[in-house]
């Protein structure tokens, strides 16, 4: 059995995979791993200067980039049920039990556990181009927030040591106060791997929500002209955070009510879905009762012809007369006309133009989303988490129309800072509304809640274990009140954690090995991984969503993991006999895997890939 057979359990080198593919392109441009930049420009047919160009950059920038290409050795761990002992550290090093998942065999829906950056490159194989939209509310950098600390925004040695950002421990997270001489080079270098890779996740016609404050807009709209392209720049929505400039005049006497939202699309296909037209909305309207329905009052006069294309029409019930250049031809306004489709106005004729005959059945949405007020979500968190005060959540009902206005169906919406998951509420509430079938992945970094506060006296140790609290009981009030479609609804979500590797590694030379390092030799599986650990890494490898139908089954005394019907089937365990792999052999399906130590000699390990290829030579078979 050779090493093709087995599997790595790390995620793809993206950096490689993009030289491969311009070398495939362009096989001159790359020698010995490296882009020859400028034969590149020359062949597609830019001419070359050495002269400065336009660039926006930032220290740490190339760090940034080659990060978002890096691999790791790492997985996604299952917590199906609620444990009881400590299952993870949090930001601060601190242990915690984490909470689990619910309808963990039935829900579509995912809550992840990590650094987003990490948990990005994960599932990048099995949600290549398969998301709809991708909405993040990453951290302002208002001085007061933190921001993620990533060990691509400095070489060793260098400006953070010297200055004395890191800790003593080494910190992860750390405030980048307005003092900080980089200040906002530590946010770019934050946001844009984490950009790069979302890029990979959308559809065709998906497009990202990102949104931001004042203070690092102009910098994201580079940052993602540069990853997305300016082509795809669809627009910078505004949502109003107030209705009025309250409280005491600032110095300048001008309050900043708004905050934006950023839109590009991954290419151009996208499109809104719109809002559904109804006679209020659209201000469609019946006074004379027309039997062809609601009509509304619209323009007949143009604005773009020529003064030569003037002509006259005439009101045939009291014979005046109106020159003008008009939108229609004079034998289209002649039949309507005839059809009593004219308003003749005093000053200027107008015609009916009637809901029915509207080709598009939602109407256009505005730029301005106008004001969703924190208060009122205020008023629903108190209502169902009594225990924690909240301080200017996310709107809800914001995330509700931005949602409604671009998802619909079975897709999936990513959101890889998720906070206190308001983006699965808002996903749920929706589905109760309109009967969608929307899907989530929320993720989130287990930051710890404050000592001080009333989440942290009411238990929840971190951000992931409130968010996770909120979506049950926000699921479980959904359901209550959506009567005959509560039984359709997926208010459930599996819960996976970021942790290191599964299988053991070894760094030693051979004859650096002592007696007690023997031990680790007996098994290359961590000793604390279940099935249910392995399988999960497997899927991640062989990049399969994680949130399909998972049953268990005996097969003469062993224990096997059916995915999706035959996606893949796995067994665990030592020893597996004969006649349990011609079972699943003999339901052909398309992947199988085994642990190495199933097999005591590799003559055995060469029968079992012999009996697939007998009895189910399509299918797939590794070992780890």
């Amino acid at each position: 059995m050779n090493n093709t057979n087995k599997m790595k359990f790390e995620t793809p080198n993206q950096t490689s995979k993009n030289l491969k593919k311009l070398s495939e392109l362009f096989p001159g441009v790359v020698a010995d791993g490296k882009v020859n930049v400028d034969l590149l420009r020359s062949i597609v047919g830019e001419e070359v200067f050495k002269d400065e160009v336009f660039e926006f950059t930032w220290v740490g920038k190339q760090n940034s980039i080659a990060e978002a290409g890096r691999p790791i050795r790492k997985t996604l761990r299952p917590v199906v049920k609620n444990e009881t002992t400590p299952t993870g550290t949090d930001s601060r090093g601190n242990p915690y039990c984490s909470s689990g998942s619910r309808d963990w065999a039935t829900t579509e829906n995912l809550y992840i556990e990590g650094d987003n950056l990490d948990v990005l490159k994960l599932l990048q194989e099995s949600y290549l181009g398969k998301i709809k939209m991708v909405y993040i509310d990453p951290p302002y950098n208002t001085g007061n927030d933190f921001v993620y600390h990533d060990n691509f925004t400095t070489s060793k040695g260098d400006y953070e040591e010297e200055v004395g950002v890191y800790d003593e421990d080494g910190a992860r997270l750390f405030k980048n106060t307005e003092t900080n001489g980089r200040f906002h080079s530590d946010w770019c270098s934050m946001i844009y791997p984490r950009l790069v890779l979302a890029r990979n996740f959308l559809m065709d016609d998906g497009a990202i929500f990102v949104s931001i404050d004042e203070h690092e807009h102009s910098n994201l709209r580079s940052i993602m002209d540069e990853i997305f392209g300016e082509a795809n720049y669809v627009d910078s929505i505004v949502w109003d955070k107030k209705a009025s400039a309250k409280g005491v005049p600032p110095k300048n006497m001008m309050v900043n009510v708004h905050e934006y939202i950023v839109v590009y699309q991954k290419g151009s296909n996208f499109k809104f879905l719109g809002e559904e037209r109804t006679e209020e909305s659209g201000g469609f309207k019946n006074p004379d009762n027309d039997p062809r329905g609601p009509w509304r009052e619209s323009n007949i006069k143009s604005t773009t012809k020529p003064i030569e294309d003037t002509f006259t029409i005439v009101d045939p019930n009291t014979g005046k007369e109106y020159t003008n250049t008009w939108a229609f031809s004079k034998d289209s306004l002649e039949k309507m006309i005839l059809e009593n489709r004219i308003l003749w106005k005093e000053t200027l004729p107008k015609q009916k133009e009637f809901m029915r005959e509207m080709t598009n059945e939602n109407k256009a949405i505005k730029s301005n989303f106008g004001v969703f007020d924190a208060q009122s979500t205020t008023v629903y968190l108190k209502n169902l988490i009594p225990e924690v005060r909240f301080d200017n959540p996310k709107p809800i009902n914001l995330m509700k129309y931005l949602i409604s206005v671009v998802v619909r169906g079975d897709d999936i919406v990513l959101d890889f800072f998720s906070g206190s998951a308001t983006t699965g509420d808002a996903i749920m509430q929706l589905n109760a509304e309109d009967g969608g079938t929307r899907k989530f992945i929320i993720v989130q970094l287990p930051e710890v809640t404050d000592e001080l506060s009333e989440a942290h006296k009411a238990g929840y140790t971190n951000i992931c274990e409130f968010g996770k609290e909120r979506l049950r009981r926000a699921g479980t009030k959904i359901k209550a009140e959506a009567g005959l479609l509560a039984n359709e609804l997926d208010i459930g979500f599996r819960v996976l954690k970021l942790d290191d590797t599964n299988m053991n590694e070894v760094y030693y030379a051979a004859s650096d090995y002592t007696q007690n390092m023997l031990t680790m030799l007996e098994s290359n599986i961590k000793p604390d991984r279940k099935d249910i650990d392995l399988l999960f890494g497997c899927l991640l490898e062989w990049g399969l969503p994680l949130a399909l139908p998972h049953t268990q089954e005996m097969i003469d005394g062993f224990n096997f993991h059916t995915y999706n019907c035959g996606d893949l089937i796995a067994c665990f365990e030592e020893q597996i006999s004969e006649k349990a792999i011609r079972e699943i052999a003999g339901r052909s399906p398309l992947r199988a895997v085994f642990r190495d130590s199933s097999f005591s000699s590799s003559p055995e390990k060469i029968n079992v890939f012999e009996i697939f290829k007998l009895l189910s030579p399509n299918t797939t078979v590794r070992v780890i």
